[in-house]
Order: C-alpha cells, then structure tokens, then sequence
C-alpha cells in the first residue's frame, strides 16, 4: 500500500540513507514499496540524547538508518532498557519499553521510534514535575501511545 508523507519546504528528511532537503515549496512523496523514511522532526543528534529515553530513542534511530552494522546497536540498546526498567516502579513504563522492544525485535522500527516518542515526553514530563516546573505527568497518553496492539 502506498505511503504518502508530505515535507514542508526547507525540511530535512531522509530516505534509504540518503539525506535530502525539500524545495521552497515543500515536497509530496508517494513511497510504492517499503523504504526507510525520516523526516526532519525525528531525527535527533547524538548530544542531543541526554536522558534515559532520549539514548534508548537515538540507538534506535541508528538501528533504523543503519541496517548494515544494526546488530552492533543492540547490546547497547538493551541495556539502555533494562536500566530504565530497573529504574522505575511505574508498570504503564515497564509495559512501554516492553512494546518498545517487541517493535525492536520484529524489525518494527519506525513503530518503536514513534513509541519512545510518547516515553521521551511522558520522561520530559516527570522532569519537570521533579523540578516543580510543570503540571503532574500523564500516565494516559503514555498508554495511548500503543493502545494499537
């Protein structure tokens, strides 16, 4: 089934590998087979992973833009996620980087990605909170992020 994804113009995004920049007016792509696709507000620098969820989320980007050394990541991943399981007492957390593995697992990465998304803002959150800079952290859209399965 084709894949539609629209690129505002100037956005950055990748696809196979290859990193492109849409024109001043944006870009329509119509994907007819599977590809590797990214667009510009998924990717993320590496000193930009600078918490718990933010390193599970970059050592997936890098097992999903890399298949050739993916293998290479995983020990690195799966440590990052027995860290935080042993870090936390919440349960919906546990059963999110459990989905989070599962999707690593069967090759679903995208689906993991858009996972740890909804982790790295629920973690964002629970910082906040800590601080006393923000509102009390949402467990429920946490949830919502794979109500899917």
């Amino acid at each position: 089934m084709p894949l539609k994804v629209n690129i505002k113009p100037g956005e950055k995004f990748v696809v196979n590998g290859a990193v492109m920049v849409a024109g001043n007016k944006g870009a329509s792509l119509i994907l007819q087979n599977e590809a590797t696709i990214l667009l510009g507000k998924d990717i993320m620098q590496e000193d930009e992973a600078n918490t718990p969820a933010r390193r599970i989320y970059f050592t997936i980007l890098l097992m999903y833009l890399d298949d050739t050394d993916r293998k290479k990541y995983y020990p690195t991943f799966m440590k990052l996620i027995e860290d935080f399981m042993e870090a936390t007492t919440f349960n919906e957390v546990r059963k999110t980087l459990l989905h989070i593995v599962q999707d690593v697992n069967g090759g679903k990465y995208y689906r993991a990605l858009k996972t740890c998304k909804a982790l790295m803002t629920y973690e964002s959150e629970v910082l906040a909170f800590g601080q006393n800079q923000g509102s009390s952290p949402d467990l429920n859209a946490l949830a919502a992020a794979h109500d899917d399965r």
